[in-house]
């Protein structure tokens, strides 16, 4: 199961995905991550449920984050990959715990 969320507020953008970030999951990521930006909102990308990460994906975690999106994580897989000190290839990611994202609300 993949999803993403989008929620609009008056200061920020927040989009969130559960899931696994590969294949044509990335492209529909970076789309709606590139329309968040477009508004000239901050733009945060909350990885709740994460399960998978291609390499694919890490490129464009670490793309996004090049143009100011704002990373952050959580979930049993990423705080895993943190445990085991599990290289992301140079993308640095904010691990919280699981739910949702300090300071960041959830449009559910």
């Amino acid at each position: 199961m993949f999803r993403v969320t989008k929620a609009n507020e008056r200061s920020r953008t927040i989009v969130t995905i559960d899931g696994q970030l590969t294949g044509n999951h990335i492209e529909l990521v970076e789309a709606h991550c590139n329309q968040a930006i477009s508004t000239g909102k901050p733009v945060y990308l909350f990885l709740r449920n994460v399960t998978i990460v291609e390499r694919a994906g890490y490129t464009l975690l670490r793309r996004l984050a090049a143009k100011g999106v704002q990373l952050l994580a959580g979930g049993a897989y990423i705080l895993s990959c943190r445990e085991a000190q599990i290289p992301r290839d140079g993308v640095s990611l904010p691990v919280n715990a699981p739910g949702p994202a300090p300071n960041v609300t959830a449009p559910y």
